[in-house]
C-alpha cells in the first residue's frame, strides 16, 4: 500500500490539565506571521502600523468565533447530539474565519475612519501565509482529509488520536491540506505581482477571494464531506457565492471613477 505514513500524536504536550496541540502551535505561528507581514505591508501603503496591532486582536477573535460557528453549523447533526462540544475549538472552518474576520475589519475601518479596501489589501498576503501555515496543523490532525486514492503521495493516518474517520483509518487518502497549501502559495505569488499593477484599493483582496474560491471549488472534489446542494459540498456552494460577489464588487470598483466623473 503506497503512501506517506502520518503517525503523529496531535497533542504536542500536556501542561497541567491542558493539551497543547500541534494545531494550536500552527495557529499561533500563523497569527504571528500574518501580523508581521501586515505590518510590513502597512508601511508600504502609508497606514499607521499601530492599527495593525490593534486590529490583529479583534480580527483573531472574530475569525475564531466565525470559524467555529461555521464548523458547528456545517456539522450540526453531530453537535445537536453533543452540545457540550460546541464551545470547543477542535474544528474551525476557513469560510467562517473569513466572514468573522472580515466583519471585524469592516467595523474597525468604519470606527477608525480608515480606507476599508486598503486595509483589506494590506492583510491579504499575511492571510495567505497564515492559511499555508495553519494547514500544517491540519496535516497532523487529519481533520481535512481527502478521499481514498492510489497516488504515491497519499497520506495514511495510523495514529489512533488523529481525527481521520474510522472508515479511512489506515487507508491512503488524498493529502488535501497539501493541495490547498500549494494553491495558496501560487495565489500568494499572483497577488503580490498583481498588487503592483492595481491602482485602486481593494482589488488585491477581491482577487484573493476569487482565486482562493476557485481553488477551493476544484480541490474540494477530492474531500469527503456531506453533499449540500446540486451534488456540491457546502464549501463549494459558498465558493461559488464568494466568486460571484467578489467579481461584482471588482466590476463596481472599476466602473466607479467613470460614474463619478459623469456625475460631476
Amino acid at each position: 500500500m503506497n503512501g506517506i505514513i502520518i503517525d503523529i500524536d496531535p497533542v504536542l504536550f500536556h501542561l497541567a490539565h491542558f493539551e497543547i496541540r500541534w494545531y494550536s502551535l500552527a495557529i499561533a505561528l500563523a497569527v504571528i506571521a500574518a501580523v508581521l507581514i501586515s505590518v510590513h505591508m502597512a508601511k508600504r501603503k502609508s497606514i499607521d502600523t499601530s492599527h495593525i496591532y490593534s486590529l490583529a486582536i479583534w480580527v483573531l477573535l472574530g475569525g475564531i468565533l466565525g470559524a467555529r460557528l461555521f464548523h458547528v453549523i456545517d456539522h450540526w447533526e453531530h453537535y445537536v447530539n453533543n452540545p457540550g462540544q460546541i464551545l470547543g475549538f477542535q474544528g474551525l472552518a476557513i469560510w467562517g474565519a473569513l466572514a468573522g474576520g472580515g466583519l471585524v475589519l469592516l467595523i474597525y475601518a468604519r470606527v477608525r475612519h480608515l480606507p476599508l479596501g486598503r486595509l483589506a489589501d494590506i492583510v491579504t498576503p499575511g492571510l495567505l501565509v497564515a492559511q499555508i501555515i495553519g494547514r500544517v496543523g491540519c496535516i497532523v490532525n487529519g481533520d481535512a482529509y481527502g478521499g481514498v486514492t492510489s497516488l504515491p503521495w497519499a497520506f495514511i493516518y495510523t495514529n489512533p488520536a488523529s481525527s481521520i474517520p474510522p472508515s479511512l483509518y489506515g487507508q491512503p487518502t488524498h493529502p488535501y491540506p497539501v493541495y490547498e497549501m500549494l494553491w495558496n502559495a501560487i495565489t500568494l505569488v499572483v497577488i503580490l505581482k498583481l498588487g503592483r499593477r492595481f491602482k485602486k484599493d481593494g482589488l488585491a483582496f477581491l482577487s484573493y477571494l476569487v482565486l482562493y474560491s476557485v481553488g477551493r471549488m476544484v480541490l474540494t472534489f477530492v474531500r469527503q464531506e456531506n453533499v449540500f446542494f446540486w451534488g456540491l459540498q457546502e464549501a463549494q456552494i459558498v465558493a461559488l457565492l464568494v466568486i460571484a460577489a467578489a467579481i461584482s464588487v471588482m466590476v463596481y470598483i472599476h466602473a466607479r471613477p467613470q460614474e463619478t466623473k459623469q456625475a460631476t
